[in-house]
């Protein structure tokens, strides 16, 4: 009996992806679609945002502590949205783990803020280093952010994204446990990396 198989598809039999419009997903929203669950949306795509492993939440809570102190509660922003850029707005609308606002407006109260009024913005990751390191980055690089951290819990390492330039950040530092860091707006307040990650034995 002859087995007949099925043909392999070619790039043009290859299935559309859907991009999804902040519009459409505000439409879905009201609709009830999404219920209980958490997501952003990143170029088009809903990023599904999983529940925090424990590692992830002990890292982001010893950031959230380290910078409360330096800049205060008021100026701190939690997995919240942030504006991006005109040309990426349409398509993204991001929450960063961690934000620390340039100024404590009142505004904040009608919209979310734009990447010019952040002073750092913070991604805590374990399996979306990656990601994170490339798409969000040029992402939050185009917003105006001008301060980028990504903290690999996996990896123990933090990337330290600065300097904006033409949609991609000019300078990128690879920091390992063993050396300090400190935000730019803040260049006395240094930190041991390893301050900043979850203990290895627990």
């Amino acid at each position: 009996m002859a087995v007949v198989l099925d043909p392999v598809l070619n790039a043009e039999e290859t299935p559309r992806r859907v991009r999804f419009t902040r519009d459409a997903v505000d439409h879905l929203l009201n609709l009830g679609a999404f219920a209980g669950q958490r997501f952003e949306l990143i170029s088009g795509d809903l990023i599904d945002k999983m529940g925090q492993n424990p590692p992830h939440a002990y890292a982001l809570n010893l950031l959230m502590r380290y910078l409360v102190r330096l800049f205060g509660i008021e100026r701190i922003r939690c997995q919240s949205p942030i504006e991006v850029a005109d040309v990426d707005r349409e398509y993204s609308y991001p929450e960063p783990d961690l934000v620390v606002m340039s100024a404590a407006n009142r505004e904040y109260a009608l919209r979310h803020p734009h990447g010019t009024e952040i002073t750092l913005l913070v991604e805590v990751a374990d399996t979306t280093s990656h990601f994170d390191r490339t798409v969000k980055s040029n992402l939050y690089a185009r917003a105006g952010v001008p301060e980028y951290w990504v903290l690999d819990v996996s990896r123990r390492l933090l990337y330290l994204y600065r300097h904006p330039v033409n949609g991609q950040y000019s300078s990128l530092v690879k920091t390992t446990p063993a050396e300090s860091v400190s935000p730019e707006a803040m260049p006395e307040a240094a930190r041991v990396v390893s301050d900043l990650l979850p203990p290895l034995n627990g």
